[in-house]
């Protein structure tokens, strides 16, 4: 029983991965992880806003917005003429709990390589 439960887990954490790795690419990028940066402060920004003090044009910004928009991590808000972002920390939060779940399979697959070696 415990081996099929422990099989189970195991397939749903691989499972999970792919869905993790258009997250990783997507803030493999350099503007984009500043975006999210910047966004996890809390406050909605426009794209405005955001593109003050950077080199990039407000198209370029956009750009980089809507794919963190498709990835989950950026909501979008028109107030008025303008649209607002926000970030949605939820796929970071799934992103952290699956590296803890990888975390601790390594963890777990260590403890076992010392004790046998130890032995």
């Amino acid at each position: 029983m415990l081996a099929k439960s422990r099989k189970r887990a195991t397939g749903r954490r691989r499972g999970r991965a792919p869905a993790f790795a258009g997250l990783f690419a997507t803030l493999g990028d350099e503007t984009r992880l500043a975006l999210v940066a910047t966004l996890a402060s809390g406050e909605p920004r426009s794209i405005a806003e955001l593109t003050a003090g950077s080199k990039l044009t407000r198209q370029a910004i956009t750009k980089h917005l809507r794919v963190l928009e498709r990835a989950g991590m950026v909501r979008c808000a028109r107030a008025g003429r303008e649209s607002r972002f926000a970030f949605d920390p939820r796929p970071v939060e799934e992103m952290r709990e699956y590296l803890e779940s990888v975390s601790a399979q390594w963890d777990a697959a260590l403890g076992r390589l010392r004790d046998f070696v130890e032995k």
